[in-house]
């Protein structure tokens, strides 16, 4: 089960957290957890593996430009299949931005209008 998606910028700043579970977390342990994450993943060099264990989590993360996209999740989670969400999802937010901007230009804003357009897409393919 997937637990919790952060994007965490090269300064360590968590810029966006999601959390899937029901935990009970005091939003001063969320906050020094995903602190102590950042760290772990910005300390780790290239040639290391992105699946790490973290306490009771399992840590897959993947970095682009300055973002690390990190997801903690159980053991019961195929490993490969949650990095492929994490390239899912960053290939879904280049679609979107696609839709919203052409040229330099914002041709939309509308999220609804933006989704019809991709789910559009979506049944042409």
């Amino acid at each position: 089960m997937v637990n919790f998606f952060l994007l965490i910028n090269k300064q360590g700043q968590t810029r966006f957290s999601r959390y899937y579970t029901k935990n009970l977390m005091k939003a001063e342990e969320r906050v020094s957890m995903e602190a102590e994450i950042a760290r772990k993943c910005l300390k780790r060099s290239d040639n290391q593996c992105s699946i790490f264990d973290y306490n009771q989590y399992k840590l897959a993360y993947r970095r682009y430009a300055s973002l690390f996209f990190i997801i903690g999740f159980d053991d019961k989670e195929n490993h490969f299949s949650i990095l492929e969400l994490v390239q899912a999802f960053v290939e879904k937010v280049h679609i979107v931005l696609e839709e919203m901007i052409v040229n330099g230009c914002i041709v939309e804003t509308n999220k609804n209008h933006v989704l019809s357009l991709i789910m559009d897409m979506n049944t042409k393919t």
